[in-house]
């Protein structure tokens, strides 16, 4: 992926979303398991994708990325959500937050 692909990705999502009707879907998933060495321009890329879904009412959610990419992804502060992970603000499932006898408010 490169800078040049953005404003074609961005019609295509937008595309997508409307063929489909799903201007109200809530998360589009990305597969960029085939970005073996993703660079700042594939993160660029990313960034305007995430921002083209949210601008029509959803958001990225990535499948499959490289561990450099979640490198590059995190080194720039990118909150783009994982498929399979849960998301920063929620406990994955089956887990019980709990509080020790010892952290009650003063």
């Amino acid at each position: 992926m490169t800078r040049a692909d953005v404003p074609h990705l961005c019609a295509q999502l937008l595309a997508l979303l409307d063929d489909t009707g799903g201007r109200g879907a809530r998360v589009v998933d990305c597969d960029v398991g085939a970005l073996t060495a993703p660079d700042l321009a594939a993160v660029d890329v990313l960034a305007r994708l995430q921002l083209t879904a949210r601008r029509a009412g959803c958001r990225i959610r990535l499948r499959h990325p490289s561990g450099r990419l979640r490198a590059l992804l995190a080194l720039v502060g990118l909150g783009v959500e994982v498929l399979g992970e849960a998301e920063e603000r929620e406990p994955p499932l089956g887990v019980q937050e709990g509080v020790e006898p010892d952290d009650l408010p003063p």
